[in-house]
């Protein structure tokens, strides 16, 4: 639907103001296809890829719906269900719901684990029309009569095939049981693939359900320009440093594979003094959500993350994705970089290639149906590193371990304005052939 406006989709006057407050002019594909269909009542399967508006598809239409019909009961049980298999995700939806329902009257929540039940069970307690919540502390709240999905018009799976992934289908299957039939209720799956078993229960729990599948013309988003660094694996925090010292870089998302590994580069930021912050799913909750939003704010310049942020989250004006290690998953590659790039501003993605995951390339390039452009970075983003300005004992030993705030850099833009700096001039360097890129024979998959 080119040129398709909100009001053209029967968006009401309180959510076009809101939405007009929140910048938005024009729908999104996705949402311009879903959004007639969740109006009408009908069950959907709605597949796009990461950062094409697939939240608001499905929660200014419930919205809409919920407060065209709504009871006269001060005290009632939720009437909309949304569930995200992450924290983050959940609350980034009900900030949604915040921002898209701020004219009208409608009560929500989040519910989700980590923290303590209490505040969220006095919440319930007071009525809610929709919550937005995470599988395995909704399932805990409902066993323990906290409660009830009996009044539930309509029910909403988000990234559902992370829901696969991360294990939560049996905890679903149990909440899906909780509520009104699928003939009583709407449904609603929405997820940037469905693998062949999200499938079968999508066909299972809605009735006749219309599939609205937006494939993008290049898989990879056309703003974001790609970088490919061939690096050994001992260079390449050498090779980040520089990246960070001398690239217009403001707010970078910095991707590891690993927790410890990501844990053990944030804490080398530390000791050279980086503005960083730590990010990862063994972290306590309250800090979680603290980080997340002190990066948002433009307090730290870098968020070190695992693919906890990869997914679904939100963050306005990321500047550059900097992939430390090259996923496994080839979507994972596409999720990432889809964090930059974004609202149609310009994003910059870098990926480290060394010896030690190189070998994950061919199925990216497959994935994404073409070539990654590889090249050797410019001998002044390998220069050497000055003294950390912490010993690591220091790091850890410190009071205030987790993070250190964003300076104004004075030392660093005069050192460019100068066009020099203390460190010893880098040695040219040899050519090196590309690396690898075939799986080891012996490799196990």
């Amino acid at each position: 639907m080119k040129n398709t406006r909100f009001e053209d989709l029967n968006i009401k006057a309180p959510f076009l103001k809101a939405l007009t407050d929140e910048g938005y002019t024009a729908p999104t594909p996705i949402q311009s296809e879903t959004i007639p269909f969740v109006l009408q009542g009908l069950d959907v399967m709605g597949m796009a890829q990461t950062g094409t508006g697939k939240t608001a598809a499905f929660t200014l239409p419930i919205l809409q719906k919920l407060n065209a019909n709504q009871s006269i009961e001060k005290a009632r049980d939720p009437r909309a269900l949304i569930l995200a298999p992450t924290r983050e995700l959940a609350i980034q939806i009900n900030d949604s719901i915040r921002n898209y329902g701020k004219y009208i009257a409608l009560k929500h929540t989040v519910i989700f684990g980590g923290v303590k039940q209490g505040p969220q069970v006095k919440l319930l307690g007071k009525g809610m029309d929709i919550i937005v919540a995470t599988p395995g502390r909704l399932l805990d709240l409902i066993n323990q009569g906290f409660c009830s999905l009996n009044k539930i018009e309509c029910f909403v799976l988000d990234e559902a095939d992370r829901m696969l992934d991360m294990g939560f289908i049996p905890d679903v299957k149990k909440i899906e049981r909780a509520t009104p039939q699928k003939d009583k209720r709407q449904t609603l799956f929405f997820s940037a693939t469905f693998p062949d078993a999200i499938k079968r229960f999508a066909q299972s729990w809605t009735n006749d359900a219309v599939t609205v599948e937006i494939e993008p013309e290049n898989v990879a988003a056309d703003l974001v320009t790609q970088i490919n660094y061939i690096v050994e694996a001992d260079d390449k925090f050498k090779l980040l440093y520089n990246i960070l010292e001398k690239d217009n870089a403001t707010k970078i998302l910095l991707f590891c594979n690993r927790k410890d590994t990501a844990k053990d580069l944030f804490e080398k930021m530390q000791q050279y003094e980086i503005s960083a912050t730590l990010l990862s799913g063994d972290i306590d909750q309250r800090k979680r959500m603290n980080r997340l939003e002190n990066f948002k704010k433009g307090k730290f310049k870098v968020l070190v993350a695992t693919d906890v942020a990869g997914r679904g989250i939100h963050i306005d004006a990321v500047s550059h994705v900097i992939n430390y290690n090259l996923p496994v998953d080839p979507e994972d590659y596409i999720h990432r970089i889809g964090r930059t790039g974004r609202a149609g501003e310009a994003g910059i993605s870098i990926s480290f290639a060394c010896e030690d995951d190189s070998f994950n390339i061919p199925n990216i390039e497959e994935f994404m149906k073409r070539k990654l452009d590889l090249v050797y970075p410019d001998d002044i983003l390998l220069q050497e590193l000055p003294p950390p300005k912490k010993t690591l004992k220091e790091v850890k030993d410190s009071s205030k371990p987790s993070e250190v705030k964003n300076k104004n850099n004075t030392r660093n833009n005069s050192r460019n304005k100068t066009g020099g700096d203390n460190r010893r001039p880098s040695k040219p360097r040899q050519p090196r052939s590309k690396p690898n890129t075939t799986k080891p024979s012996d490799s196990k998959e």
